[in-house]
């Protein structure tokens, strides 16, 4: 096949190419302005039936200068013959500020007054539909010696989750809150398979006692919501911290052995055997091999993940890569929680919202050391219904 047949074949029938149109001043109808302090020269020309003063006025709109403020100190005009062979017009104006403003018609000060009177008080609509408030914390990294310890970590946590329990009486003042979510977002331990074993020395607390912890703090916030609502949702999802084994110091078993989420696991057996007050309380944890989860709260989509799986600004890169698949539940989420970053961001594509939350613990020296910054501890809350978050607040 020849060059020719092929660019023939891939040929597309565009516009034709029209040379760039010369402008004339003395040719077409034009409006020039110069300003210089309180002195404007307007130059128009046009057809011969134009308004000259009007058009000019006209031109000190355009140029955000209001026509009552300037008059008229000298004019100049003249006519010629445009290209067409009728009569134009050329009209030069110069304008002066008046000394003295225009008069403004001022508004009544009794009306204004009588609004204030009238007002009938300040009165919070109630937002209509159920709403999912969410409470989102994780790192809380027990049993690691930077900081203020485990000790400070497990104080921390615990007064953050009494606050989010006062402050879920105040967002029910603007929404109808039915339904409580708890993330536990991964790293609720130090573990020792991170660094490959090297954070062992600076590690305080047993496996155990590390996970021990862990599971009554969930057992506590769980306990804390239960009566406030009636639907309750818990989550937790593998963070790197909590791995259960690392053969060779790098590999995993399966990506969901994780001690994050087996703690929660614990805690939902307990819960089933304590009767009828836990009832309302259901409990989520990946499936075999997967490190992420799917619920629906009030018709938002919410996906959970620890954060590990991204490089640091590409949450949105990973997300997208994760929704190509239409049989991932990726695919339909509205809104992705993470942590691992240890500091609070947000950030939207179109409809989609992505939360990172703050680290639970209070420093990592190790960072400290690197960059120079401490920590910013905390969980966060959120308000949530048909795929929109319209609170995001830290709560410390």
């Amino acid at each position: 096949m020849t060059n020719s047949l092929v660019d023939e074949l891939l040929a597309k029938p565009l516009g034709p190419t029209l040379p760039a149109r010369q402008t004339d001043p003395d040719r077409d109808f034009t409006r020039q302005i110069e300003v210089s302090g309180d002195a404007a020269e307007v130059t128009v020309r046009g057809p011969e039936g134009i308004d000259p003063e009007s058009t000019a006025a006209d031109v000190l709109r355009a140029h955000h200068l209001d026509p009552a403020e300037w008059e008229v100190t000298s004019f100049r005009s003249s006519e010629w013959t445009m290209a067409n062979g009728e009569p134009g017009l050329s009209a030069r104006f110069s304008f002066g500020r008046r000394k003295v403003p225009a008069e403004v018609e001022h508004p009544s000060v009794d009306e204004l007054l009588k609004v204030f009177d009238e007002a009938s008080g300040f009165v919070q609509s109630d937002e209509e539909g159920e709403f999912t408030y969410i409470v989102a914390l994780g790192d809380m990294q027990f049993g690691k010696i930077d900081g203020d310890g485990y000790e400070g970590t497990l104080k921390r946590a615990m007064q953050c989750i009494d606050k989010a329990a006062n402050l879920l009486a105040e967002y029910r003042k603007r929404f109808d809150i039915e339904h409580v979510h708890l993330a536990w977002l991964g790293d609720h331990v130090e573990g020792f398979v991170s660094q490959g074993g090297a954070n062992v020395w600076r590690t305080q607390l047993t496996l155990t006692e590390q996970i021990r912890l862990t599971r009554r703090l969930m057992a506590y916030a769980i306990t804390r919501f239960a009566s406030l609502a009636n639907r309750l949702t818990v989550v937790a999802v593998p963070g790197n911290h909590g791995e259960a084994v690392r053969p060779g110091g790098k590999g995993v078993t399966r990506y969901d052995d994780s001690h994050d989420t087996d703690a929660l696991i614990s805690v939902g057996e307990a819960l089933a055997l304590a009767g009828e007050d836990f009832g309302h309380v259901e409990v989520y944890v990946p499936d075999t091999d997967e490190l992420t989860v799917v619920v629906e709260c009030s018709g938002t989509v919410v996906a959970h993940a620890h954060g590990h799986q991204w490089r640091p600004g590409k949450h949105f890169e990973w997300w997208r890569g994760q929704a190509f698949d239409k049989t991932s539940a990726m695919h339909t989420a509205d809104l992705l929680l993470a942590a691992h970053l240890h500091h609070e961001f947000v950030d939207t594509d179109g409809p989609r919202t992505f939360v990172q939350i703050p680290a639970m613990e209070s420093v990592s020296t190790w960072w400290r050391h690197l960059k120079g910054t401490r920590g910013a501890p905390g969980l966060m809350v959120m308000v949530t219904r048909d795929g929109e978050v319209p609170v995001k607040e830290v709560v410390r």
